[in-house]
Order: C-alpha cells, then sequence, then structure tokens
C-alpha cells in the first residue's frame, strides 16, 4: 500500500470540513443549453481543485467528485481505493457552453495530469487512478479523439514515438458521487494531499489545429432556470 495512500484516507478522519454546496456561488442558475464533461486524471481532490481555480467565472457552473465506471452500486471511497469496484476516481462538470467549450475542457485535462503512466498518477497506483474521457454524446466523443491524437502527436510524444497516450475513451456510464468529505476537498483543507502530477503545463497548440470546426453552440432560448443543486450526496454508510 503506497504511503500516498495512508497519507489520503488518514487524513479523512482528522479534517472532515466540507461544505455540501458545490456549484459555483451556491445554487446560481444553471443555463438551459448547459452540458456536462466527465472525466477521471488521477486523485479527484486535485482535479477538481485546478478545474474549479482555472474557469472559475469562465464558464464552469458546477464540478463534483464522484466515481465512474465500475460494476458495483454506492461504491464507498475505501472500496473504489482499494481496487475492488472497477471505478475511477472522476470529476464531473457542469459547463455553460457559450463561455467555455468541451474542446477547451479537455485539451485543459491533457496540460493538468500525466497521461501516459497506465493506471497511475505520481505515487498512486491502481486502475482507480487511471486517465479517461467519459463521453456523453457522439460530438463529445469526435473531439476527445481529436484533441487527444493531437496530444499524442505534439504534447505528449517521445522522439518518434508518438502513441504514448494510456487515456481511455469511453462511453460514461452512472455516476456516483463521492461522499460529502470530498467535494471541495483542498479548498475546504488548505495544504491537503495533491497529486504532484496535477498541475497546468504550458503547451502549445500546431499549426492548422483544429482541421475541423466543432459544432456550434446555440444560445439557450429565454427560460426561467433551474436551480443548481446545493447539496451533494448524503454521505454513503
Amino acid at each position: 500500500m503506497s504511503s500516498s495512500f495512508l497519507t489520503r484516507i488518514t487524513r479523512h478522519f482528522a479534517h472532515n470540513n466540507a461544505i455540501g454546496v458545490t456549484s459555483e456561488g451556491g445554487g446560481s442558475a444553471i443555463p438551459a443549453n448547459a452540458e456536462k464533461a466527465t472525466v477521471a486524471a488521477g486523485c479527484f481532490w486535485g482535479v477538481e481543485h485546478v478545474y474549479r481555480k482555472h474557469f472559475k467565472d469562465k464558464g464552469l457552473i458546477d464540478a463534483r467528485v464522484g466515481y465512474i465506471g465500475g460494476d458495483r452500486t454506492h461504491p464507498k471511497y475505501s472500496q473504489v481505493c482499494g481496487g475492488n469496484t472497477g471505478h475511477a476516481e472522476a470529476l464531473q462538470i457542469i459547463f455553460d457552453p457559450t463561455k467555455v467549450t468541451y474542446r477547451t475542457l479537455i485539451e485543459f485535462f491533457y496540460k493538468i495530469h500525466d497521461p501516459t503512466t497506465l493506471n497511475r498518477q505520481g505515487g498512486d497506483m491502481g486502475t482507480q487512478y487511471r486517465s479517461g474521457i467519459f463521453y456523453h454524446d457522439d460530438e463529445q466523443k469526435r473531439i476527445a479523439e481529436d484533441v487527444t491524437k493531437m496530444a499524442n502527436e505534439n504534447w505528449w510524444r517521445s522522439g518518434n514515438k508518438t502513441n504514448n497516450i494510456t487515456t481511455a475513451i469511453i462511453a460514461a456510464t452512472e455516476w456516483w458521487d463521492a461522499e460529502k468529505y470530498h467535494q471541495r476537498y483542498l479548498e475546504n483543507n488548505p495544504g491537503g494531499y495533491e497529486c504532484p502530477t496535477h498541475y497546468v503545463r504550458k503547451f502549445t497548440y500546431p499549426e492548422g489545429y483544429p482541421a475541423m470546426e466543432d459544432k456550434p453552440v446555440e444560445k439557450a432560448p429565454p427560460a426561467t432556470p433551474v436551480a443548481a443543486p446545493d447539496t451533494v450526496a448524503e454521505e454513503q454508510k
């Protein structure tokens, strides 16, 4: 068992200060045309923290950490960390596509972790730390594949080898919110464990990218907004 895992799981019992509100502004309205993006890039604490920090007031409406891609219902953190459920630690983002595009979120995904290490980020090892993009429709799949191809050939190439990325691109399956104390963990526990691979890399984009324009986003018609959730699921017992 890695020392980073022990640090993470014991820290929970010492610092359980999470707030139940996860949406930016705490219950702000969700536009009718809001979209969802789901990614896995290792320990979800750092992934959520860096996305929230970078996209605050830039289109991020809500972000939740949780579990996806497994074969057990209502998984607990201890079960997922043990590698017994098949789930990945993941982040689910609700975003305004008129302010930030899905492509931008996926490009950012490849900047903030190391997608070349199979089932591992830094000292965190196991399938629960795998790199993955869980698409919600065919357009997201196309964009994820296009960004991955670009990142493989330019950002994460090694010499002449351009197939280093291990990220799985698969259809999103059932999502499970993580326990309440995981939401906004590093915001509520400054100095808490953060995987050393989670930082923004300064990559440049190749000439002619992207080759194909993405599907244009239509602005939502005037409508009564739906209130964003102001609580996360109760801690699973």
